[in-house]
């Protein structure tokens, strides 16, 4: 038996032939080079598309490690940021190193900074690790996330498209998962544009509340330090690090506000946007039923310094208006500062700059304006307006920008019309100086990205908000991209004729019988498919049927439109229950009682439950 083995693997093809195991050897190495292979030209494709990009993303300019202090020994509580790492932008100051500002010839004519921005040593000592600065644009300007002598760091969200500015090296290490989180200085929306385009959760605080020192300042009146997360908690546990005290906490009750103006200048829908938002508020207890506002008229009335500015418009066009005159001030205001910060560098250095920058900050040095004191007035109009809209328990919700990520490369980042669009719903916040927390939305096309402003500083507030609504908010959107929208063929849509379907397949359901009344409740939702009650009615029906998952599918599309339907909340507990899915049953329960606290059947179902439970 031996010598033949031998013979067989060292000679004629009818050995192999007569052996399978060596076939399907043979089958597996010839499949393992064709996938080798794959991989090799996949590969090579993403490095053509990706430029050279390095592994980082082209994210840093400086690679270095501050490591924190040792965690002290029990009974001592465990650092806030323990194990954490982060990342900060290029215009943070780190002692023994050069901030460079996004610029070389900046940071060839500085010296290495002698102490450690704040906010650095702030998170350091909660157990963060710094491991480097991020690229940015030069000098803090622009909204691309371009950089002529670095780079532009890759968008790991969509790799043709731009990251977005000015922090677009920190946005770009979370996106990328190469640290848990990162700071940057966001002045006209310098951080929120970067989340919005890389899918990011961030927070830019009120202005004020977070000691700037040891930063390179654009416009002082404007900057604000803010941070990126993939994780609503971190962004939490960063807020509860850098955040005073007294940021404004907890709230018994929140009041959603939707500027229904600024949905509709989105060039997508917004119906799915705005219906997950309303939907997860809805679900939560102590929230007040939304308000619905055109932010840009209210500004209008109620800023008067703000007419100065704003071109002729009709009565219809003022709110448009107002938006567009509210970036006019916040760049004008940027422009102002940063001359009296940085002239006689700029004309004395006289540094290379990028073709867009070189443009901002031309204008910049060479600004004049006769009344620089009604720019700073409409600021503190601004914030006493949003005040008095939001007092201590509102959220404004708007989007983050109104424009969406443009081509790497693309000639169109030379265009006014673009940057209109993108400062155009960051200016609120960074005018008033009030707090606004990013939120991606992740199933929807388009890069759209909710925005939540509170008033000055109610920091705190607004990050409990995030963490209470953020789960719900991307489990409405799942369940929206799930909804086909059909076209409206025909606007007289025949309601009657889906009343009366709904009608006979009552009857049908009074009779007991349960098929009948689907085939007349799937009709009615055929001809009208926006009414809530078909969806719940039929699923009570495939409930008496034991047909669960077709359930909880209607009870899904019935809360989808109508977040307070009671009945779709007991018929999904009731069949999550008798699926075993005791929790979630009782959760539905829970927010049944939420709107009718004396339902003797939720009552019933949550102490069955609860017993269930222990």
């Amino acid at each position: 038996m031996a010598s033949s083995s031998q013979s067989g693997g060292a000679g004629g093809g009818g050995t192999i032939a007569s052996n399978p195991r060596v076939w399907i050897v043979a089958g597996i190495a010839v499949a393992g080079v064709i996938v080798l292979a794959e991989v090799a030209r996949r590969r090579r494709r993403w490095l053509r598309g990706m430029s050279g990009t390095p592994p980082d993303a082209g994210s840093f300019c400086d690679r270095f490690e501050l490591h924190p202090p040792p965690q002290p020994p029990p009974p001592a509580a465990r650092h806030l940021l323990s194990g954490l790492t982060f990342a900060a932008s290029d215009n943070f100051e780190v002692e023994g190193y050069v901030a460079g500002f996004g610029n070389p010839d900046w940071k060839n004519t500085h010296e290495a900074a002698r102490h450690t921005a704040v906010a650095v040593t702030m998170l350091r000592k909660q157990g963060a690790t710094c491991v480097g600065r991020t690229i940015m644009d030069e000098l803090g300007f622009g909204v691309t996330g371009e950089n002529l002598h670095h780079g532009t760091p890759a968008n790991p969200v969509s790799p043709s498209l731009v990251p977005g500015g000015s922090c677009s090296g920190s946005a770009v290490a979370v996106a990328a998962q190469l640290v848990d989180f990162a700071i940057g200085t966001d002045t006209i929306g310098d951080v929120r544009i970067p989340a919005s385009f890389c899918g990011l959760l961030c927070f830019r605080p009120s202005y004020g509340v977070i000691s700037t020192l040891g930063t390179i300042a654009n416009s002082q009146s404007l900057d604000t330090i803010g941070w990126f997360a993939r994780d609503p908690c971190i962004l939490h546990r960063v807020g509860e690090v850098l955040l005073p005290t007294a940021a404004g906490g907890l709230k018994q009750t929140r009041q959603i506000v939707f500027a229904d103006d600024c949905f509709q200048l989105l060039k997508v829908s917004n119906q799915k946007t705005v219906h997950a938002i309303k939907n997860a508020v809805q679900a939560l207890r102590g929230y007040q039923p939304p308000k619905h506002i055109n932010i840009g008229q209210y500004i209008c009335s109620n800023v008067p310094s703000l007419k100065e500015f704003c071109e002729p418009a009709t009565k219809l066009q003022e709110g448009t208006s107002a938006l567009k005159a509210i970036s006019t001030v916040m760049l004008l205001l940027q422009r102002y500062e940063f001359k009296a910060n940085h002239e006689e560098w700029v004309n004395t250095v006289k540094p290379k700059l990028g073709l867009d920058i070189s443009t901002r900050v031309l204008q910049a040095v060479n600004f004049a304006h006769e009344n620089i004191k009604s720019l700073y007035a409409v600021r503190n109009e601004l914030r006493a307006a949003l005040k008095n809209l939001l007092k201590d328990t509102g959220i404004l919700v708007l989007p983050t920008t109104a424009g969406y990520p443009l081509k790497r490369n693309s000639k169109e980042r030379l265009s006014s019309g673009f940057e209109d669009r993108m400062y155009k719903f960051v200016g609120i916040a960074a005018l008033s100086g009030c707090c606004e927390v990013t939120i991606p939305m992740e199933n929807l096309d388009h890069h759209v990205s909710l925005s939540f402003v509170a008033a000055h500083g109610l920091d705190k507030f607004l990050l409990h908000t995030v963490l209470d609504t953020y789960s719900l908010i991307q489990d409405q959107v799942v369940l929206a991209s799930k909804l086909e929208t059909a076209p409206v063929t025909n606007v007289d849509i025949d309601v009657n004729a889906s009343e009366l379907l709904k009608e006979k397949g009552n009857s049908a359901f009074k009779r007991r019988q349960w098929s009948k009344a689907i085939e007349f409740y799937s009709e009615a939702i055929s001809l009208s498919d926006t009414n809530a009650t078909y969806y719940c009615n039929r699923a009570a029906a495939y409930l008496e049927l034991g047909r669960l998952k077709q359930v909880e599918g209607d009870c899904d599309r019935a809360l989808l439109l109508d977040r307070k339907n009671v009945k779709a909340y007991l018929r999904r507990g009731c069949a999550r229950e008798v699926t075993l899915n005791y929790k979630e049953a009782l959760q539905d329960f829970r927010h049944a009682l939420a709107l009718e606290p004396q339902n003797k059947t939720a009552l019933a179902a949550e102490r069955r439950l609860q017993k269930l439970l222990k």
